[in-house]
């Protein structure tokens, strides 16, 4: 078995301890550092260019310098765009997060693997972090072969971190996650887990293909509630939103119920309350917004539209305020909660991605798997 030098630090960040924390409000951020990306998949749900706008570094720094060892998240996501191409920035954020007691992952695209010798910059951020994922599908190997990003995994696993792959399924019965995992439990055994999604009609991944008509269900009167309104989202113009939508991420739509403040003005402190005090917030987290727009007598249209379109309606905000507010509010919260996170990580992963490959998020729930060092193809 190869020796992948793995250190106490990464012991404490996998991926599956990662999906755990998911669906705990506020225990985690989300950080867009960058809509640039030298890459141009045309999946990028970002449509990410070499030419988009970063987030502020010192509007950012400052709103990590407002948590503390009592009140912080327990997980600061770097994502983009590319973050890479701000390496520098992703070393300064973890090392003020590490500092308050909070671990730093991050998502990169791999552009950096030719084929070489792990750039020293990346290594840094490695040394930092303490989860480093990184996206291989198909139409990132059009860019960055998957020996290259094999190569890189090796090259990260020595430094000490655990890494994980972001892995993207072109539909339910796309043969492609089966074959890299295959290659993925031979080459690195349970060292490298999985997270597989599918390929979305957003950002250029629309040109792949159109939206479809939202599908009839949810049943408008069941409890459908939003597994993803849990943790707040950072996006390149500083605001901070309940919402990972990427339609909301990238200013497309910015409903106000969803809003949490701006770093250059909020704190950790007062983004954690909203989020988990909010009526609307806690009710969409509990019964999901179809059953509220049903309880207000709106239409409903789909999943995120019909969220997105709560705002500004006072028989919504009524029915919330009503169902949502106090210690009854609280006690569904943590109900809804607790419904959730039964099944564990794979469980959430397949309400929202390929359900037969859910379990190579935590492959060392199964059969163990003694790897052998081998040349990808």
């Amino acid at each position: 078995m190869p020796d992948h030098g793995l250190t106490e630090k990464g012991a404490a960040m996998r991926l599956a301890e990662l999906m755990a924390l998911r669906q705990r409000i506020a225990a985690g951020v989300l950080v867009s550092l960058t809509e640039r990306c030298p890459l141009s998949c045309a999946h990028c749900s970002t449509a990410a260019t070499r030419l988009g706008r970063d987030l502020d570094e010192a509007a950012l720094l400052g709103f990590l310098r407002t948590f503390t060892s009592a009140d912080r998240p327990d997980v600061l996501m770097l994502t983009g765009g590319e973050p890479l191409l701000r390496p520098g920035l992703v070393i300064e954020a973890a090392t003020a997060a590490r500092s308050r007691g909070t671990r730093t992952a991050v998502l990169s695209g791999a552009f950096f693997a030719d084929g070489g010798p792990l750039p020293s910059t990346v290594r840094e951020v490695a040394r930092a972090v303490d989860h480093f994922s990184l996206s291989l599908d198909a139409f990132h190997e059009r860019h960055v072969p998957r020996r290259n990003v094999f190569d890189v995994l090796d090259a990260l696993l020595g430094t000490g971190v655990h890494v994980s792959l972001h892995l993207l399924a072109d539909g339910p019965a796309d043969p492609y996650p089966d074959e890299v995992g295959a290659q993925v439990r031979r080459r690195f055994g349970t060292d490298v887990p999985m997270l597989v999604g599918q390929v979305r009609p957003v950002g250029r991944g629309g040109t792949l293909r159109p939206r479809p008509r939202p599908p009839a269900g949810p049943d408008p009167w069941a409890a459908a509630p939003c597994d993803m309104a849990a943790w707040p989202v950072v996006t390149t113009d500083g605001t901070v939103t309940a919402c990972c939508n990427q339609d909301v991420a990238d200013r497309r739509v910015r409903p106000g119920h969803l809003g949490l403040g701006d770093i250059r003005t909020t704190t950790w402190q007062t983004v954690r309350e909203r989020a988990r005090a909010r009526p609307m917030l806690r009710m969409i987290r509990t019964v999901g917004p179809v059953h509220i727009a049903t309880r207000a007598g709106l239409p409903a249209d789909g999943y995120c539209a019909t969220c997105h379109r709560l705002d500004g309606s006072d028989a919504a905000r009524e029915w919330t305020d009503r169902a949502g507010t106090g210690p009854a509010g609280e006690l569904l919260q943590s109900a809804a909660v607790h419904r959730g996170e039964a099944g564990g990580p794979a469980a959430l992963v397949a309400r929202h991605g390929p359900a037969r490959h859910a379990h190579l998020v935590d492959p060392g729930q199964g059969p163990a798997v003694r790897p052998r060092q081998e040349h990808t193809p």
